[in-house]
């Protein structure tokens, strides 16, 4: 079986998480970065791992795998949120309904939160309306984005690398 990861990453933890998933696939897995990534075409599963950018997969994961047309694949991403939380949730099923629109067959999906680039988070504060609730630090988000930092640790990679390894029998 012949896989290929595609990652797009901000800040360094999609790319974490992507080499993780990799490894669980061991030699089957071909790593590129989305800008520079192959056509489905001699590959099992696509594994596409992204970051989450207002909700959605960021701009360059969306365009490449805008380019995937009934092949088997998998998502994974990272996000500020929780990974259990309704947003995550969100990503998750918005990501599989552009994958399914095109065709293509969602094998599983793995997610992970990680750090929020400190430039997107001023960003936000200095462009988003003050009744945004992005652009106010409350003591909630402050807690979220403390905890977001410290992602993806061992732990979120080991899952990272079993998902990658689980992907072998349901794509094999």
């Amino acid at each position: 079986m012949k896989a290929l990861v595609v990652y797009s990453s901000l800040t360094g933890n999609t790319k974490a998480v992507a080499e993780a998933v990799a490894a669980g696939l061991g030699e089957a897995a071909t790593l590129a970065p989305a800008a520079e990534a192959p056509g489905p075409e001699g590959f099992d599963i696509v594994v596409c791992c992204f970051w989450v950018d207002k909700g959605r997969a960021d701009k360059a994961s969306r365009e490449y795998y805008g380019r995937l047309s009934s092949a088997r694949t998998a998502i994974c991403y990272t996000l500020g949120a929780y990974p259990d939380s309704e947003h995550a949730d969100m990503v998750d099923a918005r990501a599989r309904e552009d994958l399914e629109r095109n065709g293509n067959t969602v094998l599983g999906s793995f997610r992970s939160q990680g750090k929020v680039d400190p430039n997107l988070l001023e960003l936000m504060k200095e462009k988003l309306p003050p009744d945004h609730p992005h652009a106010k630090m409350t003591r909630e988000r402050r807690e979220l984005l403390d905890e977001a930092s410290l992602h993806p640790d061992a732990g979120d990679l080991k899952r990272a690398r079993d998902f990658g390894s689980g992907l072998l029998a349901l794509a094999g």
